[in-house]
């Protein structure tokens, strides 16, 4: 079966982990400082501005708390969103309030936010689908109109820019993801960016139990070491040496991941372009970059469902994301939403990663070419 997503891994990874073990420590320690060094600078930031944790999620439960969202306030986001980003407003008690997309990026504009923003918006929850940049300009100044936090769900944006600005250091907290589906992956991890460095600092003690001093051996200072005090009831969801090890190695292939991936963004524009019952993704505008997490085609002759499945039965994977969260019912979600529906019900995911070779791309494009005729 060719993946629709597969991570790269390799012995420079496993070269690096033995030497974590060596170490002796596997915890959170000097590994995970120098990931986030690495990635604060990698996003034109500063480290006193990011901060790791354990998974791409957490940063989305998180935020709500860290942007003082409280019970019944209103949080927009679009409905063609991560599930964890509906959990999240959710389990806070806030109130989830969708917006529709674009029909084509899948992204919400901010002409859709905008139709749903009442008294009671206090925050927009942003996807950049598959790190495909969302209109910032337009967004920012709108949030600003109205006094919005920001909330970036950069997880597939690893390389993303916009015009020039690495997306996720727009609004008040960016995040990305490493799990095993991304491109640089670590097993599980996440990556956070406060615009306020105040802000980074009481989400770190938020991460790990609202802990105000650091216990045992980090506190060089008091002394009785074991003794401590909490401002918050915290979580404990910080990264460790182990997974920042292997994020460290990855980084290190992401230009050459990125080269790859647009290598057969590339080979799918070329290989589908005439076929007239096909819609490719959209371009990018000169002045914005995509980390190329997904590769989304729209079926016109409403044989979506039909193309995946023969796909499939050809030992090639596709798949739809993300399911739109109004068509969740667990979510008694409210609105009218004609282009998250279009794309529901029309867009197709197919493989995208930098381990597919020139055979098995041809093999793909000759299935799908071959299923129009």
């Amino acid at each position: 079966m060719i993946n629709v997503m597969q991570p790269t891994l390799g012995k420079e990874e496993l070269d690096a982990l033995e030497k974590t073990f060596a170490s002796n420590w596997i915890g959170k320690g000097k590994k995970v400082a120098e990931f986030e060094e690495i990635y604060a600078k990698h996003l034109g930031s500063t480290k006193d501005k990011v901060l790791s944790t354990n998974c791409c999620s957490e940063g989305l439960f998180s935020s709500m708390h860290l942007c003082d969202i409280k019970q019944d306030d209103e949080v927009i986001l679009p409905t063609v969103s991560f599930i964890g980003a509906g959990n999240a407003v959710c389990a806070h008690g806030a109130k989830m309030v969708l917006c529709d997309v674009d029909s084509r990026s899948l992204n919400a504009r901010a002409c859709d936010i905008e139709k749903v923003i009442t008294k009671k918006s206090k925050a927009i929850l942003l996807l950049h689908f598959g790190g495909i940049p969302c209109e910032m300009d337009e967004i920012m100044k709108l949030a600003k109109a109205y006094n919005l936090k920001v909330i970036e769900d950069c997880a597939a944006g690893v390389c993303s820019s916009y015009k020039g600005k690495a997306l996720g250091t727009f609004g008040d907290i960016g995040m990305w993801s490493f799990d095993a589906m991304k491109i640089l992956v670590c097993g599980d991890g996440g990556m956070l960016h406060f615009n306020d460095s105040a802000l980074r600092e009481r989400a770190e003690k938020w991460l790990y139990f609202g802990l105000e001093t650091k216990s045992g051996y980090e506190n060089s200072v008091a002394q009785k070491w074991w003794e401590f005090d909490v401002s918050s009831f915290g979580h404990r969801a910080i990264m460790n040496d182990v997974t920042a090890t292997i994020a460290i190695e990855q980084y290190k292939k992401l230009p050459m991941y990125m080269q790859k991936r647009k290598a057969v963004h590339d080979f799918y524009n070329d290989s589908l372009k005439g076929l007239d019952w096909l819609d490719l993704p959209l371009p990018i505008p000169d002045d914005c970059k995509t980390s190329y997490y997904f590769y989304h085609i729209q079926v016109k002759n409403g044989k979506r469902d039909e193309l995946a499945a023969y796909l499939r039965k050809n030992d090639i994977y596709t798949t739809y994301r993300y399911f739109p969260l109004h068509r969740v019912p667990g979510y008694h979600a409210e609105g009218h939403f004609p282009n998250a529906d279009y794309a529901a019900d029309n867009t197709l995911c197919l493989p995208i990663h930098q381990s597919l070779t020139e055979s098995e791309l041809e093999y793909i494009a000759d299935k799908i070419i071959k299923f129009g005729k």
